[in-house]
């Protein structure tokens, strides 16, 4: 494995296991409730069935970073894909549930932190991955 590919293969699983923890909030609402402040929180089953959704197809893409690492070269595309639309749309959830007063700055400046670090290391694996690719098709 070359340095490059281990470089790729870090973003992928830098993703995964970011989406892996970010599950646990989705399932559990008490460990929601203390990442984001709110107190008092209990969900109806409505909330906790669309989070059960949620947490099932963030569990999907876990596994989907997972796989791709595995020939991260050739499955550069899911790196785009992860942002946009799935980083961005999660900050954009952040931005509402900022605006609307749901969170608190405190409370959501860490995962947004997170998810911009993801989204500038997922752009720049991606940006290597192409390079690589390119070089195989100069050289083949």
């Amino acid at each position: 494995m070359t340095e490059s590919q281990g470089f790729l293969r870090l973003a992928y699983w830098a993703g995964a296991v970011m989406d892996a923890a970010m599950v646990v909030p989705l399932l559990v609402p008490g460990v929601a409730a203390a990442m984001l402040g709110l107190h008092g929180f209990a969900p109806a089953p409505d909330y906790r069935y669309a989070a059960a959704l949620c947490a099932a197809l963030m569990a999907g893409w876990t596994a989907l970073l997972v796989w791709a690492s595995r020939a991260p070269v050739d499955r550069r595309g899911v790196l785009l894909l992860t942002v946009f639309p799935v980083l961005a749309g999660l900050a954009a959830a952040g931005a509402y549930a900022l605006s609307s007063g749901l969170v608190r700055v405190g409370y959501m400046a860490p995962i947004l932190v997170m998810q911009l670090g993801l989204t500038v290391l997922f752009l720049s694996a991606y940006r290597r991955a192409r390079a690589l690719a390119d070089d195989t098709i100069r050289e083949g």
